[in-house]
């Protein structure tokens, strides 16, 4: 089993979108939550707070972006790339 599999069947995963909240409000995947790429350094503080972070995004280029900054800064995260895969994984 992957990480990431791993992570979206454990209780108490976040799932983090990195999209912009225009692109986000166009479709997520359920129970994620939207934090732009632009707003993490400013709420580090809220993310260091959550367990088992699963970003994404539309295509993983800004997910695997978050997944370095956040990293950098000691958080704990796995890049699960687009939005559509994590949405497919919550389906099964």
């Amino acid at each position: 089993m992957s990480l990431l599999t791993e992570l979206l069947l454990s209780p108490g995963t976040v799932i983090v979108d990195v999209r912009s909240p225009e692109e986000f409000n166009t479709g997520h995947a359920e129970a994620s939550v939207n934090i732009p790429l632009n707003e993490l350094n400013s709420r580090l503080d809220e993310l260091k707070q959550m367990k088992n972070i699963v970003l994404c995004c539309a295509s993983g280029m800004r997910s695997q972006m978050a997944s370095q900054l956040l990293k950098q800064n000691g958080i704990g995260c796995c890049d699960g790339g687009s939005w559509v895969t994590i949405k497919n994984y919550s389906m099964n």
